[in-house]
Formats: C-alpha cells, sequence, structure tokens
C-alpha cells in the first residue's frame, strides 16, 4: 500500500459520491457526514463501521454526536490518503 497522488485522489473522488477531501496537518484526507434521527441510531452505524474496520485492519476517525457521524479516512503510517481509503467508504455507504 502506497500513499496515492493528488491526481489519483482526483480521479478516485467521482467514485466516493458525498465524500469530500480534507485538509489537517497538512495531510489530505476523506470525510463523510452521516446524518441519523438520534444518538442510538448513530451509535448503531458506528459500530458497523467499526466491525468493517476491524475486519479490513484500516480504521478511520469515527466521531459519534448525536444524530451525526463524522468518517475520516487516511493512512496514519504512510501521512496520507491511500487507495483503500476509497475502497472503505464504498463499503460504509453500502451499510
Amino acid at each position: 500500500m502506497s500513499k496515492i497522488t493528488d491526481q489519483e485522489i482526483a480521479e478516485l473522488l467521482p467514485t466516493a459520491p458525498g465524500w469530500d477531501v480534507v485538509v489537517e496537518e497538512g495531510m489530505g484526507r476523506l470525510q463523510k457526514v452521516f446524518a441519523f434521527g438520534d444518538f442510538a441510531e448513530a451509535l448503531v452505524f458506528t459500530n458497523l463501521v467499526g466491525d468493517l474496520a476491524e475486519a479490513a485492519d484500516h480504521h478511520p476517525r469515527i466521531v459519534t454526536e448525536w444524530g451525526r457521524v463524522t468518517l475520516t479516512w487516511w493512512s496514519h503510517d504512510l501521512g496520507g490518503m491511500v487507495a483503500n481509503d476509497f475502497e472503505m467508504a464504498k463499503k460504509v455507504d453500502a451499510l
């Protein structure tokens, strides 16, 4: 697995509708906010994403709040985005 280029990110982004690239600490990260009716629904989703992440051994930042969950994918080790971030985004969208 290797860090992807800005051009590769631009090519992959249309394959992940609703996801955005955000820059934090100088690194691009793939992020999406999911809305839910209450905290309980958000927590169920959080746990599903956690199971998916564990199975793939690729873990996002998950912020669970009342009525919403923010997911952010990037490679901690490589200091930026990898193609697997987009694959995980697609799997999350399929939940």
